[in-house]
């Protein structure tokens, strides 16, 4: 028995599992991908030559014909799983791509056709008594600045409160179902709807027609509302309960959970959302066009008269009539308001991302 325990164990060689599975699978080389590319688009360009495609032809040919080789290629040395692994990366980067075209076309389109016009004057004149060639978008930079700060401070305020109502008050009942039903319909409502609002409340009170900047403030707040209400109750709702019941296990009010431990908490998506409402309504054109109407100079009281913006000054130099000379000039200014108004909606979402990040609860030990 001792001897039968201390024998050495002895292994059959043919058994050996070492020599029979391999430790590592076939890999395709590490240029695998950019050799079926040009592989790919280079078949493709030869009927795109002969049959004189167009370039999206002969990229869509390509694609086509990327997506059908490396995968296959993949599966005949690496195995199925991989080449699924394979086809669904292209797939995803190619989503990807075809997102981010339209959006690539926009900025360089509109880089190239406004970059031109951007000048001191530009910047620091209005058109007022310009008839031609000269002034700038002062007067319509100011009135984009005020209207959509008083229309801020209108909505984010009251979309704030309405959905820390919603989500800490309300708990599913009549009122905060229907609450939450109405800021779903006036999420879809057209913008032109709370123009024709703004309108009707100002010919109220004003008589008829009236053409008052606060008129488009209040037709933007109509729209940011919704989309206040929205991103801070989601905001809210990923607060996790227990900082709620933490804070009233000590005894501390329900309102001063909401202010100081709730509220900071989702301060950064909140500061985020709201940013997005005000880049939502600061290219709104046709509810301004109702109520705010058009000024060719400068006016700094929202309360007394018209007031130009970015949106309408972009529509009326891109449609107005006038002598035939004057139409070039006429596009150059619409080109290069459009270029600021996407300077400043980008401006302002990098300011988001910098409040948001400073006031985000750190998580850090």
């Amino acid at each position: 028995m001792t001897d039968t325990l201390h024998e050495p164990f002895h292994t059959d060689p043919s058994t050996d599992l070492s020599t029979h599975v391999p430790l590592t699978k076939p890999q395709l080389p590490s240029i695998a991908t950019t050799l079926a590319a040009a592989v790919s688009w280079g078949l493709a360009g030869l009927p795109a030559l002969l049959l004189s495609w167009p370039i999206a032809g002969w990229v869509v040919v390509g694609w086509i014909l990327f997506v059908l080789a490396l995968p296959t290629w993949s599966g005949l040395i690496e195995g199925g799983r991989k080449a699924v692994d394979r086809l669904v990366t292209i797939l995803v980067w190619s989503t990807f791509a075809l997102a981010m075209l339209p959006l690539v076309a926009v900025i360089y389109t509109v880089v190239e056709r406004g970059a031109g016009a951007l000048s001191v004057e530009f910047f620091t004149a209005s058109q007022q008594g310009v008839l031609g060639e000269g002034g700038g978008i002062y007067h319509a930079i100011m009135g984009t600045l005020i209207i959509t700060v008083i229309a801020s401070v209108i909505s984010i305020p009251i979309g704030i409160m309405a959905a820390v109502y919603l989500v800490e008050y309300g708990k599913n009942n009549r009122l905060s179902r229907t609450l939450t039903f109405l800021v779903d319909v006036m999420t879809g409502i057209p913008s032109i709807v709370a123009g024709l609002f703004a309108l009707a409340l100002f010919t109220l009170l004003l008589g008829p027609l009236p053409r008052i900047a606060i008129g488009g403030s209040i037709a933007l707040s109509v729209l940011m509302i919704p989309i206040v209400v929205r991103s801070t109750e989601e905001m809210l709702k990923l607060v996790p309960d227990e900082l709620r019941e933490g804070a009233l296990a000590l005894g501390v009010p329900k309102w001063r959970t909401i202010t100081k431990v709730v509220l900071p908490t989702a301060l950064g998506g909140i500061v985020t959302g709201a940013t997005l409402a005000v880049a939502r309504v600061a290219g709104e054109t046709a509810p301004l066009l109702l109520i705010a109407g058009t000024l060719r100079g400068t006016n700094f009281n929202p309360f007394d008269g018209a007031m130009q913006t970015l949106p309408v000054l972009i529509f009326g130099e891109a449609t107005r009539g006038g002598l035939a000379e004057y139409v070039p000039f006429q596009i150059e200014r619409a080109w290069g308001a459009a270029l600021v108004l996407i300077m400043i909606v980008m401006l302002l979402n990098l300011l988001a991302r910098v409040v948001g990040s400073f006031f985000s609860p750190k998580t850090g030990r």
